[in-house]
């Protein structure tokens, strides 16, 4: 049996007593997409923060592609293979898009100070690199004919592929998509999943999904956690959590 991805065990993470996950955990292999749901304030998004290091955990472990970076910092999460987007859209917002995915990319660069201000060691060969990269990437997402425009200038759907590229840009062996939907009208929620299903198979990712959106989520996860106040209740094929009676208790507030 291959060792997961991911190893996260007996996770908590408390703020000044409340409680935001309890007991968390999850094993995940190498190529799944799995989904994670929940009422608003189920801790979902505090989750992700604690597996990029943007939020220490209180208690518990997390293991990634066999090295722990329970106390790792966020620069270092990134170098190691994880990237994620954000509820709230995350952009150099007066930077150009081809710009915005350069940037990414810059995640595993090593060049020094003085190699960049006197253009040593190949920079100006590596800066060509780069940009024939970015190029690629905004083609697999449908964005080269914006690559000159400023990233605010963008409609909405078409910011949130640029966020997409730019997590795609560092490199990652596993891509936590948080919300990827929110504020899209069906047919650019229809797209998105489509889109999520291709880099998934494409970029052979893991992926761990956040939406509320229960089309997208229904239609491309293998597998689905369902978090309410900060603990696991529910976990399984996208068939068994829509008939599990703690999920329709969470979401209904009756019980079943």
């Amino acid at each position: 049996m291959s060792v997961p991805l991911l190893q996260v065990r007996d996770l908590d993470k408390s703020f000044r007593g409340v409680q935001a996950l309890q007991d968390y955990h999850l094993e995940l292999g190498s190529r799944e997409l799995i989904g994670v749901i929940g009422p608003n304030g189920a801790g979902k998004t505090t989750l992700f923060n604690v597996l990029t290091g943007v939020a220490p955990a209180t208690r518990g472990q997390i293991v990634f592609n066999g090295q722990d970076i329970t106390r790792a910092t966020p620069d270092a999460i990134c170098c190691a293979g994880i990237a994620r987007t954000f509820q709230n859209i995350r952009l150099f917002r007066r930077l150009s898009v081809l710009d915005n995915v350069r940037i990414g990319l810059q995640a595993h660069s090593h060049d020094r100070l003085h190699e960049v201000v006197l253009r040593l060691g190949g920079f100006s060969t590596k800066e060509r690199l780069l940009e024939q990269q970015a190029y690629e990437l905004l083609d697999r997402l449908d964005l080269v004919e914006y690559a000159v425009a400023q990233a605010d200038s963008l409609a909405y759907g078409l910011q949130r592929r640029l966020e997409i590229a730019i997590a795609l840009a560092t490199r990652p062996k596993l891509l936590l998509l948080d919300e990827p939907a929110a504020g899209m009208n069906p047919t650019e929620a229809e797209a998105l999943m489509r889109l999520i299903a291709r880099l998934h198979s494409e970029y052979h990712l893991a992926i761990i999904l956040i939406e509320h959106n229960m089309r997208v989520v229904m239609g491309v996860c293998q597998r689905i956690q369902v978090l309410n106040y900060g603990r696991l209740i529910a976990e399984g094929s996208p068939e068994a959590i829509q008939q599990d009676p703690h999920v329709l208790e969470a979401y209904l507030g009756v019980a079943v």
